[in-house]
């Protein structure tokens, strides 16, 4: 079976690793075109590209695939070789395009997406935030038969995954990025059998994964404790939670619920305690005990070295 495969983060980096170790054949990938990262804002290829050069495929980076869009050439040249490509399905893992219809229509089997929630909940940018954001217990990934809607299409297969307890982002991604490459292998297997059978999705249960805004990234201590350590494990390792203390920027990571109970004589965010084995902050309706920081330039430090740096005293706030 000959696979066009469209991707562009770590991410997907998996799954077309799977792809590949599994014997399909890939004559063509698909990937963001290359951006400026790192301190010396050089430009640097996405982990996908990275892969796909590695193991000698083609490689395309078309700005648009819209032929009537603001980059033309780019999609025409996309088409040609998507074309060339003779290909019997493309498999899509968060690409960072949106799939026209013609792109959609072009193989023999459609496009085939990897998405990182149990549909139809987290349709959208960031499942596997929200899902920890929101507290869920479990989340997944579903193979799905693409259209031209948000994450609509049919459900191909679905396996469930149970969060494990002090889950971030970075830890979830990387267990689903393995799912999903076990399942889009196990799902091209069946294909090629004729043995795939797709299920319409439930109306019922529909949530959307918003894109990560940076703003929501910053804490407002009079949430709740378990709102807010929900948070920083949502946003580890990106964007990463932020608070300010006397005008300087502090990026939060880890942290524990250190009391259900507040004081009702401190304002929120006012510091209780910072010791090495954390620092004790009021939230809306208890303590959260910090345990992983980082200043602004520096590196993400436990508490203990964060202190040496940084004198905090009981009674001082975040803001």
């Amino acid at each position: 079976m000959r696979v066009i495969f469209a991707g562009t983060p770590d991410f997907a980096r998996e799954a077309l690793h799977r792809l590949v170790a599994a014997g399909f054949t890939v004559p063509l990938v698909l990937t963001q075109p290359d951006r400026p990262a790192g301190r010396g804002m050089k430009l640097q290829a996405s982990p996908v590209k990275q892969l796909a050069q590695q193991q000698h495929i083609d490689v395309a980076q078309p700005r648009s695939l819209r032929l009537d869009g603001k980059y033309p050439g780019d999609a025409a040249a996309a088409r040609a070789a998507i074309e060339q490509a003779r290909a019997d399905v493309m498999v899509v893992a968060a690409y960072g395009l949106i799939l026209p219809q013609w792109v959609l229509d072009a193989p023999r089997l459609g496009c085939l997406n990897i998405h990182a929630s149990l549909l139809p909940r987290w349709r959208g940018a960031a499942p596997i935030h929200r899902a920890i954001e929101a507290g869920d217990a479990e989340t997944g990934v579903t193979i799905m038969q693409m259209d031209a809607g948000l994450d609509t299409g049919d459900m191909l297969l679905v396996e469930r995954l149970a969060l494990a307890p002090g889950e971030t982002t970075g830890s979830l991604h990387d267990r689903l990025a393995v799912l999903g490459g076990r399942l889009i292998v196990e799902a091209l297997e069946m294909a090629a059998c004729g043995g795939m059978t797709p299920k319409p999705q439930p109306a019922q249960g529909v949530t959307y994964a918003h894109k990560i805004d940076k703003a929501q990234a910053r804490v407002d201590w009079s949430e709740p404790v378990a709102v807010i350590e929900r948070r920083l494990r949502a946003f580890n390792p990106f964007p990463g939670a932020y608070t300010e203390l006397e005008g300087e920027v502090v990026k939060l990571f880890c942290s524990q619920i250190e009391s259900n109970e507040c004081p009702s004589d401190k304002g929120y965010g006012t510091i209780l305690f910072a010791n090495p084995q954390g620092i004790g902050v009021v939230c809306g309706d208890g303590v959260l005990r910090l345990t992983e920081l980082q200043r602004a330039g520096g590196r993400r430090l436990p508490a203990a070295d964060f202190l040496r740096g940084f004198d905090l005293k009981p009674g001082m706030a975040f803001a």
